[in-house]
């Protein structure tokens, strides 16, 4: 949501009780990031917040503020966050509560309680932003869903989500039994509606900005590229971590946030970017290395023995492993028409590229779906788990991954095909589904 915000003016509401609750998953990047605000002035203001890596709720002048002691580093998965505000508690420990995931929050390196039945910002008759700070700044990045606010209500965690009696872990309630009250309001940023209320309140949100509808929710975790790999300098990410854009004249890579150690998968790059490089595909964990996929810091897979991917480099195409290119097609790859399409079929062993819905020839009749010739073949999963990667060399050069999101950066995908757990510009082969919680767990 980089840049992007959601806000209302409220009316006048219960400014002693409150309850907020988002689940939420971001690009683990730090920095200051609101995700729900009210802002007056600097002395007249209530966040919801990240504070570097730490979870915070601070109400100005004399509302509390509580700053956990615990960081929240993981921008692989989603968190949901609740904040309870109810200053009218006779226990002044429980006037602000904070819970993560069904747990309430005790350690924190700033703890401040508001006396009791003081008014704070958040609820008064204010612009209220999701996604930024009142005033249209410090902006939220990564993901919201089922974003919930309850006016003059302190309700507990297991409101809003429950343990999964199967999985074990902690899930959202997509119906929740909530009275939400005057400014109260429920967003499931549903496709086409995405300020709009479902709480029967009709208090809906204008939306300024790109906000993009995905298939990545809470509870079918999409894979994303890792932020916190180190990589030469001059690499930015955006987009929820789907968007790669280089200022280098090295090569620069990421890889995602989900490994697989079998099954079949299948993902999409768009190559955007005029008279530069790409490289896209499988990575392994080496067990010729000190540490497993050190590789990975060097910003390409196909440097390693367990590597394999397609490069595209000077309209060529190129297939490597082990640092080894063989030419293997010619093409011209016009950037912003090209989908390199990749399926990766790991019980087997095999590995496929193709661009615009057709399968580089391998000498042969490639058709991953029947699992003939494949572009390399010996794949082992005694070498995994393995992480896909994507690489750019030049300054200038950006691309955009799809592990089934359905998006290319803030663009829905134009004809866009549906199956295997993922949207996509080109149907999957049979078989071959996307890199997320649903599809892995298949296998």
């Amino acid at each position: 949501m980089a840049s992007t915000r959601l806000y209302r003016t409220f009316g006048a509401g219960n400014r002693d009780k409150w309850t907020f609750s988002a689940w939420l998953k971001w690009d683990g990047f730090g920095g200051d990031t609101k995700v729900f605000s009210s802002y007056v002035d600097g002395s007249n203001y209530g966040h919801i917040e990240f504070t570097g890596y730490k979870l915070s709720y601070n109400g100005t002048p004399s509302a509390g503020t509580l700053t956990t002691n615990r960081v929240f580093r993981d921008p692989t998965a989603w968190y949901n966050i609740q904040v309870i505000y109810d200053s009218g508690n006779a226990t002044s420990g429980d006037r602000i509560q904070m819970w993560v995931n069904g747990v309430r929050e005790t350690s924190f390196s700033t703890e401040t309680y508001p006396s009791q039945d003081q008014d704070g910002v958040i609820n008064s008759a204010q612009v209220h932003a999701i996604g930024a700070r009142g005033d249209a700044s410090q902006y939220w990045g990564g993901e919201m869903s089922h974003v919930h606010f309850a006016d003059g209500q302190a309700y507990p965690a297991s409101t809003f989500g429950e343990i999964d009696a199967t999985s074990g872990i902690w899930v959202a309630k997509t119906s929740p039994t909530v009275t939400y009250g005057t400014n109260g309001f429920f967003l499931k940023f549903a496709s086409g509606a995405s300020g709009t209320d479902s709480s029967g309140e009709t208090n809906d949100f204008t939306v300024s900005g790109n906000l993009t509808n995905t298939k990545d929710t809470p509870d079918n975790n999409m894979s994303t590229l890792y932020p916190d790999i180190p990589y030469p300098s001059g690499l930015t990410m955006t987009n929820g971590n789907t968007s790669l854009a280089s200022t280098a004249t090295q090569w620069a890579g990421r890889y995602s946030t989900q490994r697989v150690f079998s099954g079949k998968y299948y993902v999409e790059a768009q190559f955007v970017s005029t008279g530069h490089n790409l490289k896209f595909g499988v990575q392994g964990a080496d067990p010729s290395e000190t540490t497993n996929w050190s590789t990975l810091n060097t910003s390409y897979a196909g440097k390693s023995a367990v590597g394999y991917e397609f490069q595209c480099n000077n309209g060529n195409g190129y297939k490597v492993n082990n640092n080894s290119s063989p030419r293997w097609t010619e093409s011209d790859f016009t950037p912003a028409t090209s989908t390199i399409m990749m399926a990766f079929d790991l019980d087997n062993g095999k590995i496929w590229w193709g661009r615009n819905g057709t399968w580089f020839d391998s000498g042969g009749t490639p058709n991953p779906a029947t699992g003939t010739d494949a572009a390399f073949t010996g794949i082992t999963t005694a070498n995994g788990p393995y992480l896909f990667g994507l690489s750019l060399e030049g300054n200038g050069s950006s691309s955009n991954i799809n592990f089934g999101n359905g998006y290319y950066a803030t663009t829905a995908i134009g004809s866009s095909v549906t199956a295997n757990e993922g949207t996509w510009a080109y149907a999957p082969p049979t078989g071959f589904g996307a890199v997320n919680t649903n599809w892995i767990n298949t296998f």
